[in-house]
């Protein structure tokens, strides 16, 4: 294992009242599906102020907010604007600060996105940069260069984007820009001073207004190699396969330097204020360089959530996270679902050792949904049961499904452009939650209309038909919040516990925690008393196949 200097302790670390991320539970929303209060077919501002109950109900901590930012929408809000305003599809700021203060009189903490690594090609800054010309002090804040050839008409590399074709785009003038992701995202240059001290200034913006801390997108692609080497290699998010080198566009070193200066303007202020880092960064021990004790609170184990379902394989990920993380003297920070990824509802209902798909379409093969549930039902019980924090994305408390059959029309993510339509995308994810099985747009708002068409399952899933029916996967998430919370599972230790074959089995204080991965049933040890299971047990008592029980021991 690497080993990582630990440094010492900023204030956030060591005042006990200001560690509350380091077991909570934050659920992810994803703002233009989860509420419309004006009927438009988009999810709101206010929508999501007028639904905060539903999330005290569930027993969450805390909310993330997706980017509500003006926006072009090229990404669904990925691609910002303006980081100090919020855009009309949205709101207002008045919206967002009534939202922010009617979470805190809930009790919620409220974490909002921040997107980094680049900007809307319609942001000032880059409108600017395009105006003023090659070798302009505005030109140095994003990642300008010459093209290769004798009249510069090729690429300044090799580099991909991660949605598909070359990450370079030649303006007017003969100059190219990087965009690791769609054209209209241009990155910008942190080696630049300028646009450090600006996002300092954002940073101050949103804790001023009472925010509670940010998920950083792309928190490990800000810094690129220096001389910009060509790359042949994967040129996906993942910043450190494990069998071949680094590539020159992820995970660099000069991005803790960042953290750190941001870590130092988050600990000026009071409650906890936290940065969340979305890495997608392997191995973990490099991971956990993001959360050392002056940088990042949390940061997403994604080797978690595409861990095959197998009972050695979620023994290893588990064991290799926690060793990670106690070496920094971190918490680890599960996660299942968001909104980049299928939802492990139909993920996990695919053969064991598929490959992560990159959405599902109407023409791949589909997921078996009776068995994804099951195993989706089991799978969260074992992560809400583990040490640490832990993310739920909207609608899984609902056991939402992904859109599989949506159809190439109404598709947006630009990954299915940009793939000339072979990568499904991501909107199979994004389809706007149901809340009422009657109502139109089963609820999302007050009309028919949904920005993303809804598959009719939802009915059945809608919250009102699972709301006190025992056994729905709503009340299943209820009750296994509120015993966490009960039990302090998420500030308790792992002990490995019984035999290793086909289960995953631990104790986390007084309560065992198992998970039949097995064709044939397993008993519970001698005197365990059941507090929750993902499905009935046997008559004589034992746990089924992809199954997870809480015992009392």
């Amino acid at each position: 294992m690497t080993a990582y200097p630990k440094t010492s302790a900023s204030p956030a670390t060591t005042d006990a009242d200001q560690r509350w991320w380091r077991d909570a539970v934050i659920y992810q929303i994803y703002p233009r599906s989860f509420a419309d209060s004006d009927g438009d077919g988009v999810g709101d501002l206010p929508g999501i102020t007028a639904r905060l109950d539903h999330l005290v109900e569930l027993g969450v901590d805390a909310v993330w907010l997706s980017p509500f930012y003006p926006s072009p929408q090229a990404d669904a809000g990925y691609d910002v604007a303006d980081y100090e305003a919020v855009d009309p599809l949205f709101g207002t700021l008045d919206d967002a600060d009534a939202l922010i203060a009617g979470a805190h009189e809930r009790g919620l903490k409220v974490i909002v996105d921040l997107v980094p690594n680049h900007t809307s090609s319609a942001h000032r800054w880059f409108q600017a940069a395009l105006e003023a010309g090659p070798g302009s002090p505005e030109r140095e804040q994003y990642v300008f260069r010459d093209g290769r050839g004798p009249d510069g008409a090729e690429p300044p590399n090799s580099w991909q984007s991660v949605f598909g074709g070359s990450a370079w785009e030649r303006v007017p003038d003969g100059q190219w820009y990087l965009h690791l992701f769609d054209v209209t995202q241009p990155d910008l240059n942190w080696d630049n001073p300028k646009v450090r001290a600006d996002f300092v200034g954002i940073l101050r913006f949103w804790l001023d207004r009472g925010a509670d801390g940010f998920r950083v997108d792309v928190a490990h692609g800000l810094i690129k190699e220096a001389d910009l080497p060509d790359w042949t290699g994967h040129s996906q998010l993942l910043g450190n396969p494990l069998d071949g080198p680094r590539p020159p566009m992820w995970d660099q070193e000069g991005v803790h330097e960042i953290y750190r200066q941001w870590r130092t303007v988050l600990d000026e202020y009071p409650g906890g204020r936290v940065l969340v880092a979305e890495a997608w960064v392997e191995p973990l021990e490099r991971l956990a360089a993001y959360v050392r004790p002056d940088e990042m609170h949390q940061a997403f184990n994604f080797s978690y959530l595409v861990a095959p379902w197998t009972a050695g394989a979620q023994r290893d990920v588990i064991d290799v996270s926690t060793a990670a993380n106690d070496a920094v003297g971190a918490t680890t920070t599960w996660v299942l679902s968001n909104h980049d990824v299928v939802r492990h509802a139909s993920r996990l209902g695919l053969p064991v050792g598929t490959p992560r798909p990159h959405g599902i379409g109407p023409d791949d093969p589909q997921p078996d949904a009776v068995l994804g549930l099951r195993r989706a039902r089991a799978a969260t019980l074992l992560m809400l049961a583990l040490p640490g924090s832990a993310y739920l994305y909207q609608g899984e408390e609902l056991g939402l499904p992904e859109h599989t059959t949506l159809p190439g029309e109404v598709r947006q993510d630009p990954t299915w452009f940009r793939s000339n339509h072979q990568s499904a995308g991501r909107d199979g994810c994004r389809v706007p939650i149901p809340w009422e099985a009657d109502a139109p747009s089963y609820g999302f708002g007050p009309t028919d209309a949904s920005w993303l068409p809804q598959p009719p399952v939802f009915a059945e899933l809608a919250l009102d038909r699972q709301r006190g029916v025992p056994g729905s996967t709503y009340e299943l998430y209820r009750s296994a919040l509120a015993l966490r919370a009960e039990h302090g599972l998420g500030r308790g230790r792992l002990e490995w516990a019984g035999p290793a074959a086909e289960t995953v089995q631990f104790r986390n204080g007084g309560v065992l925690v198992l998970t039949n991965f097995g064709a044939e049933p397993v008993p519970l040890p001698d005197g365990c008393e059941p507090l929750l299971t993902s499905e009935p047990l046997t008559a004589d008592g034992a746990v089924p196949q992809d199954v997870t029980v809480w015992a009392r021991i």
